[in-house]
């Protein structure tokens, strides 16, 4: 007969202390990336995306609500801060902020529109939105169309950090992510982020606790649109540029698949998931449109087999373990 103690029951203390260690090992390995040769343009773009993914998957994984437009929030800060650098001569901090502000506007707009609706017709609301916004900046003079925003000066961050310096690029690219990871933590380790999962699991009781549902759903929706627009931001000083391909429909599929493979509804997945996807669009380059085809192919693999997600799986057997 087997005897259940205290110590093999999986507690929440325990779970905050497990993230907490992953979290340091994470920031561990992050911080030691330039000293190993890594390229490093590959990690910074898979930073910027794994910063998106997480602001996605607090929506979708802990709100419960899918969003196919999560495109225009990143590709909107990128050419509102690209425009900022460029044409009002901004500092890169200021730049940021417009980046940043304009997200959280944009989300509190398209929040009141989508939030009314649940389940797949939310989702379709904001692919509409997003794709709204995808031909307005096609038109828009300011975006200068399928050209872009090119060669986007990075200039001094506070009037002391050269991000010309791929380094000193780098690590604020780093600071930027972990800022923006650990908003995400505390929100979900929060009392908000308690009630966000109640709606996720069962609105209708949470409406009869009392909680106004949809206040809830439109502040996770208008956090997690502004944390996708500080990614955005951050993407123009590494890529220099801002383009239509950051607010088309197929951005929005690549955050969900990253999510998807990373781990839905886990803290890590997402970071997991775009370092995954980023590096096989770079080390798989050589083959083309073939790319797509590749990853199409394990996504269904990750679907059939590891239906969690790898973080999850992960995640997983060590619970069935304990």
């Amino acid at each position: 007969m087997t005897t259940i103690t205290e110590n093999s029951i999986p507690t929440p203390r325990r779970g905050i202390r497990d993230e907490m260690v992953a979290f340091v090992i994470m920031t561990a390995l992050l911080l030691v990336v330039p000293l190993t040769g890594v390229y490093p343009f590959f990690v910074m773009q898979a930073l910027c995306f794994a910063l998106l993914a997480c602001a996605f998957n607090l929506l979708i994984g802990y709100g419960g609500l899918l969003s196919f437009g999560h495109a225009m929030f990143l590709g909107s800060a990128g050419y509102f801060t690209a425009h900022a650098l460029k044409v009002w001569g901004f500092a890169p901090e200021l730049g940021i902020l417009v980046g940043v502000a304009g997200s959280a506007v944009l989300a509190v707009v398209t929040g009141l529109i989508a939030i009314r609706r649940q389940g797949i017709y939310f989702a379709m609301i904001t692919l509409a939105l997003s794709q709204l916004l995808f031909f307005v900046y096609l038109q828009t003079p300011f975006t200068h169309g399928e050209d872009g925003i090119q060669g986007i000066p990075q200039g001094y961050l506070f009037g002391l950090f050269n991000l010309a310096k791929p380094t000193t690029l780098y690590y604020v690219i780093l600071a930027g992510f972990l800022a923006g990871f650990l908003l995400i933590y505390r929100t979900i380790n929060s009392p908000f982020g308690e009630v966000l999962k109640s709606i996720r699991e069962n609105e209708q009781r949470a409406i009869s606790l009392g909680y106004k549902t949809d206040q809830y759903k439109l502040l996770a929706y208008i956090l997690s649109g502004t944390l996708a627009g500080f990614a955005g931001s951050l993407k123009v000083f590494v890529a220099q540029n801002a383009s239509l391909t950051d607010v088309h429909w197929t951005m929005s599929g690549e955050i969900v698949l990253i999510t998807l493979v990373g781990g839905l509804g886990t803290l890590f997945g997402p970071v997991v998931g775009a370092f995954v996807i980023i590096a096989m669009q770079q080390y798989l380059a050589g083959f083309g449109q073939w790319v797509t085809v590749i990853q199409g192919a394990i996504f269904v693999i990750c679907v059939l087999t590891f239906r969690r997600g790898i973080v999850g799986e992960i995640a997983h057997y060590f619970k069935r373990s304990l």
